[in-house]
């Protein structure tokens, strides 16, 4: 398999083939001395590494290249496989292996999130401020039921570390970003902690103008975010642990992809935990209940000129409960079992206005157009083979009842039920005489309709006509740990009954007559991989790549699957002596050909065929001691106009030029200083 690239810089045009094996060839030629372990620690990381079988564990507050996150798409986009569709300057949607929406699960401190927009402009990730964490941890495909129901694409879990909330004395760590078109991001976050009680205070802000393309055009796309959280706990000496959390923000943001900008995204959420070390002969009981309040407003006049006759508002809420119970069973010194149950209630609520003048705003009435339920149990086995083996093994089942109204404000219009299993199974074998850790695992998971598929894209049909979706999925790869080279592969190959696919007419999609969108089952094969490695070439100096690659298959009406991502490739390098370090990452990403365009799902439907594309970011870094950190870099150097294949299409906003797709940002310069106390 091999790709082609063409990098071109004014007039001046350079095409080349990039192979794996040339690849691997170019490093191997690179080879240098034996260097220390920690030489392939990162200062600011490019491409995050799997740390376990189909598990990345990453810093939540570490710097990133390119330019560090504000929100939960951004953040991951980074991660290899994962990709993001861009609306503007602020809460894309993040996509895993070509699967986006719920089949992609959020956990926020143990809790799901979800958003409230029925055309997505705020997915969970719009509400996640990352720095404002301590742990990112990404599981890939059907291979975790501990975390709630549909996890086909995976898991993300955006969680704080309770051993750094509970380190004795006084702390503070602040950043301060500042970059292209007037961005600037602060964040600042004290803990307090004594012998049995602590506490800690986040605030974070984000503003940012208009970005430019790399052809000069002006991208409708300012944002500003606020976000603050507090918190506060009591451990005993005998495990005990009780913790209350509460956290509140807003933002405002401007789309380049539709005809309304998001003028309010207000969330609300509280958090009670409770953990115990030992209760009979369970181990580490872990109880907690949840709330959460989005409440969110869209129109066409407030971050725009209005062009349209009429005054638009759409004003969609959903609150959100639940309660999660969990602990660890030992069964002998190398079995443990962890049991668990979890319910959650989504009460969705929607008021509308369109007329000529904004007299009768404040009077719209309110009317709930979705409830949902769901309530799971699920037990997770880790049995210990051997001193190099070890089995993992999960079973879940949820009952999920879901009831909608078509009109908003009338009565329910449709329910419906549904018995959903999942499970997996995973064989992992450290190799004798080597630092290689091989597993294969086999999963399956089932999902319900969705609220954004029940409400926006199934339209006047009937529910019940819509099945759940069932995947079933073979993993397999191996991780190497050595002391210059870190690397890691994993492969899939999976089968979904009952896709739900979604189609635009708009776009060139069919749909039964009078509907301009819906959703409908098929068939679907995919399969694909991921690649990482750092390699130590010589003291200090490192080497990096990564690669990803989606392959699907719409099986009932043999086409390609719409929405699945290209071939995206990352080179880097980076060297560090003493307190610097300066680094620079590559990204390849091929054409992709394998379209089906109208056709895709709640998050985006395909637009045509994509060119590939490739970007350069640089970055510069000094550390003289662990508690500061200053950094500047600089992306898309090359000042390159592209756009990513899952893209969402330009709308015609006045003042701004029109384009097909929403744009990348063009050249970007940033610099970041951060402190700890």
């Amino acid at each position: 398999m091999s790709t082609t690239f063409e990098l071109r810089a004014g007039r001046a045009a350079c095409t080349f083939v990039l192979t794996p094996l040339a690849l691997a060839a170019a490093l191997y030629a690179s080879r240098g001395v034996a260097a220390e372990r920690d030489a392939l620690e990162e200062v600011i990381v490019s491409s995050p590494r799997m740390s376990e079988p189909l598990q990345l564990n990453l810093d939540a507050k570490a710097p990133q290249q390119p330019v560090p996150a504000n929100d939960g798409a951004s953040y991951l986009k980074n991660v290899p496989g994962f990709s993001m569709i861009r609306k503007g300057g602020t809460d894309g949607d993040p996509v895993l292996r070509g699967l986006a929406g719920s089949r992609l699960n959020l956990l926020v401190d143990g809790a799901e999130l979800l958003g409230g927009c029925g055309m997505r402009m705020d997915p969970p990730t719009a509400y996640v401020f990352p720095e404002a964490y301590d742990l990112v941890t990404v599981i890939k495909g059907p291979q975790t039921v501990r975390y709630g129901n549909g996890n086909l694409a995976g898991v993300v879990s955006f969680e704080r570390d309770p051993q750094r909330q509970r380190e004795r004395g006084l702390h503070a760590d602040a950043s301060l970003l500042a970059g292209s078109w007037q961005r600037l991001d602060s964040h600042l976050d004290l803990r307090a902690a004594g012998e049995q009680f602590y506490g800690e205070a986040i605030a974070s802000y984000a503003d940012a103008e208009d970005y430019q393309d790399g052809a000069g055009r002006r991208v409708h796309s300012a944002y500003t975010r606020k976000n603050a959280t507090g918190l506060a706990g009591w451990q005993g000496g005998s495990g005990d642990r009780i913790e209350l959390s509460a956290v509140s923000s807003s933002a405002e943001a401007a789309y380049a992809d539709r005809s309304m900008d998001g003028v309010k995204f207000d969330r609300i959420g509280y958090n009670l935990r409770y953990e115990r070390e030992q209760l009979g002969p369970l181990r580490k009981l872990k109880a907690q209940l949840y709330y959460t309040d989005i409440d969110h407003v869209m129109d066409n006049f407030s971050l725009r000129t209005r062009t349209a006759m009429m005054y638009m508002v759409g004003n969609p809420k959903r609150e959100t409960q639940g309660f999660r119970l969990s602990s660890d069973l030992p069964l002998g010194e190398a079995t443990l079992l962890n049991l668990g149950l979890d319910h959650q209630q989504n009460i969705h609520s929607l008021r509308k206005y369109s007329a000529g003048t904004q007299a009768g705003i404040g009077s719209y009435a309110w009317g709930r157009d979705m409830d949902a339920h769901i309530s799971g149990a699920y037990a997770e086995l880790r049995q210990t083979l051997s001193p190099q083996s070890r089995l993992l093994a999960g079973a879940r089942y949820d009952a999920y009842l879901g009831k909608r109204s078509v009109n908003a404000y009338g009565g329910v219009d449709a329910q419906r039920s549904d018995s959903l299993k999942s499970g997996f199974l995973r064989y992992e074998q450290q190799l004798a005489q080597r630092p290689v850790l091989a597993y294969l695992g086999l999963g399956h998971a089932e999902r319900p309709l969705d609220y954004w598929e029940a409400t926006t894209y199934a339209g006047l049909l009937p529910t019940a006509q819509l099945a759940p979706e069932k995947l079933t999925q073979l993993d397999t790869g191996a991780l190497w740990r050595g002391e210059r080279l870190r690397a890691s592969l994993s492969a899939f190959y999976g089968r979904v009954d009952d896709y739900l696919l979604t189609a635009s007419t708009a776009l060139g999609a069919s749909c039964a007559a009078g509907l301009s969108s819906c959703a409908y089952n098929v068939d679907v094969t995919r399969w694909g991989g991921e690649a990482d490695l750092a390699w130590a070439l010589s003291s200090g100096l490192n080497a990096r790549g990564a690669l990803a690659y989606v392959h699907a298959q719409d099986q009932t009406q043999h086409n390609a699957l719409a929405q699945t991502p290209p071939l995206d490739g990352r080179v880097g390098l980076d060297y560090r002596h003493g307190p610097y370090s300066i680094a620079g990452t590559w990204r390849l990403v091929a054409a992709q050909h394998r379209v089906q365009p109208g056709y895709g799902n709640v998050v985006g439907q395909d637009l045509g065929q994509t060119a590939g594309f490739t970007t350069l970011a640089l970055n510069l870094a000094w550390q003289p001691t662990p508690k500061l950190l200053a950094s500047a870099g600089v992306d898309n150097v090359l000042d390159r106009a592209y756009a990513e294949h899952l893209s969402r299409g330009g709308s015609a906003v006045a003042g701004y030029p029109t384009a097909s797709r929403v744009y990348e940002p063009g050249r970007f310069f940033w610099a970041r200083l951060k402190l700890g106390f």
